[in-house]
């Protein structure tokens, strides 16, 4: 919980990871070269005294997560995004089974995203089916650049991906969550390309397209599209980095997403463990646009505008009644520590 004046922020990271890139894990080189992209997104982005060794990195564990989140993170209720990899890693990057273990301990704190690939076709649905009956998934994350079998990335309009959303929205599950972002070695950017959510969100208005990063370098695309597709969202990871190392960067960022989406549709995510949320939302809260920005664009980021990205848009999403779950965070293991530690 993030206070400011007196004021408690629910805050909810909206896309993070607890990932296994322990070298043991490695399948071949691209494993090493995917954590290495990654640190080097850590280290250059990252205040000096955020960065961790590379070994930390590459295998950081449960009791520094739950420090780095909760205890000095401010963040309420993270959302474990799943990235599998498996052509990359032995045991999977960071898949939902895995994710899953730390989501049972502290049920309330977590929410749990599974996926999907089309190119598994008719018998990924019988897994996906599987999936939703062994594992609490309230959400999905969506890689369209993983590699499989010879491919090298697909498309939110497959016809095949339709299927898989038409199966989601009869299981319930609404928020799909879709990295279009920057790059990772080795994959390729081309399959990160925005042009697809404007079908799949026209297509399936009844689900919420989160697109993580938000589209990142293609923000002028992303943004005319989330402009007249309702259901689309800005997820920010990646982006809130910048708030640091490039402030006027991020500055007209927030500028472009607020004017053309509004405060409404915009979260926040630390893309953890890329990096750490204390202080990308100390940063966050103390941010003020500079005035020639405010007046090109005709916006403001006020304290409302703030606790909207910080919990409270992705918590209306997913259905999350505040006062009771703050109520229900206060007497778990984490908040009856935290409080005895005030």
């Amino acid at each position: 919980m993030y206070k400011e004046n007196g004021q408690e922020i629910f805050v909810v990271d909206g896309h993070m990871h607890f990932w296994d890139a322990n070298p043991e894990n490695w399948r071949n080189e691209y494993g090493e070269g995917w954590i290495r992209c990654f640190y080097d997104f850590h280290t250059a982005l990252s205040p000096e005294e955020y960065v961790w060794p590379f070994e930390k990195y590459c295998k950081y564990g449960e009791d520094t997560l739950i420090n780095d989140l909760f205890a000095e993170g401010y963040v309420d209720v993270a959302i474990l995004n799943s990235t599998y990899l498996y052509e990359f890693y032995k045991n999977g990057f960071n898949t939902h089974q895995q994710n899953n273990a730390i989501k049972a301990k502290y049920p309330d704190r977590f929410i749990l995203c599974g996926s999907f690939d089309p190119r598994a076709e008719e018998a990924g649905l019988d897994a996906f089916r599987q999936m939703m009956e062994d594992y609490p998934i309230q959400g999905l994350k969506l890689y369209t650049a993983e590699w499989r079998d010879g491919s090298k990335g697909w498309r939110l309009n497959d016809p095949w991906a339709y299927k898989y959303f038409e199966l989601a929205e009869e299981v319930g599950v609404k928020n799909i969550h879709v990295h279009k972002g920057p790059t990772v070695y080795p994959l390729n950017r081309d399959a990160f390309d925005v042009a697809d959510v404007d079908y799949a969100a026209t297509d399936f208005p009844n689900l919420n397209f989160i697109i993580e990063h938000i589209g990142l370098p293609r923000l002028d695309d992303f943004c005319w599209i989330a402009t007249q597709e309702k259901n689309v969202y800005a997820g920010m990871s990646v982006a809130m980095a910048f708030i640091h190392s490039r402030p006027r960067y991020f500055a007209e960022i927030v500028a472009n997403l607020l004017f053309w989406l509004g405060e409404d549709k915009m979260i926040f995510g630390s893309d953890y463990a890329i990096w750490t949320p204390k202080w990308l939302i100390e940063k966050f809260m103390a941010l003020e646009l500079p005035d020639d920005i405010k007046e090109e664009y005709g916006v403001d980021i006020t304290p409302e505008a703030k606790r909207k990205i910080l919990g409270e848009n992705v918590a209306g999403l997913y259905g999350i009644d505040l006062p009771i779950h703050r109520e229900k965070l206060s007497q778990d293991e984490i908040g009856v520590k935290l409080a005895a530690g005030a």
